[in-house]
């Protein structure tokens, strides 16, 4: 009697016990998962099959040196290996080299009167920017006085050197009107206003007098 007893009560408490549930493969996902990923790259690297022809393979061009010269650049050379483009002056330009029939040629590249007219452009800035200079020196403001010659004075500087070109007295004068122009600087540094504004109406002075040579 006591053994079935025993047997019932056995029999009652493995009812209530839960049966492990299996944990799910990570292992079969994470493979996946890596594929996946690995599938992503390799689509990312090889050229998408837009350009070609049914039964052919895909064609593409890398800086125009590897590859179908006659299908697009992968992201370079911006398609100068394409036929009748023509070469470009350099590899990282867009644009051709310079022709006959290039617009800068046609209009006189450096003869060309709206080239010499931007030059003669800068003189008439250089101008004003000497104009400004007194305010500057008055209030002693010497930084200032040396930032405006340096800001704009190198397109100076430039346009003179362009202009004289081989002509003395050209020559002659940009020298004048640069030196004028670097008694101010030195002045400037030196605090000496009196002598500052004397460079400043000299430069001036030069300068119109360079301006009717050119």
């Amino acid at each position: 009697m006591k053994l079935q007893i025993l047997f019932a009560l056995l029999a009652s408490a493995s009812a209530f016990n839960v049966a492990p549930v299996a944990k799910p493969s990570t292992s079969l996902s994470a493979e996946t998962s890596r594929r996946a990923a690995f599938a992503g790259i390799v689509a990312g690297l090889i050229p998408a099959a837009a350009l070609a022809s049914a039964g052919e393979s895909p064609k593409f061009s890398v800086f125009g040196l590897i590859g179908d010269g006659t299908s697009l650049s992968e992201g370079a050379a911006y398609g100068s290996d394409q036929p009748g483009r023509g070469k470009t002056y350099s590899p990282y330009s867009p644009y051709s080299e310079s022709g006959a029939d290039a617009k800068w040629n046609q209009e006189g590249a450096y003869d060309g009167v709206e080239y010499i007219a931007r030059k003669k452009a800068v003189l008439a800035e250089t101008k004003v920017r000497l104009n400004r200079l007194p305010a500057y020196i008055e209030k002693k403001k010497w930084y200032e006085v040396k930032n405006e010659l340096t800001r704009y004075m190198q397109e100076t500087r430039g346009a003179c050197t362009f202009l004289s070109k081989n002509d003395i007295a050209k020559k002659e004068a940009q020298a004048d009107f640069f030196k004028a122009m670097e008694k101010i600087n030195l002045n400037a540094t030196l605090k000496n206003q009196e002598a500052c504004l004397a460079a400043q109406q000299e430069s001036l002075t030069k300068l119109e007098a360079y301006v009717k040579l050119v």
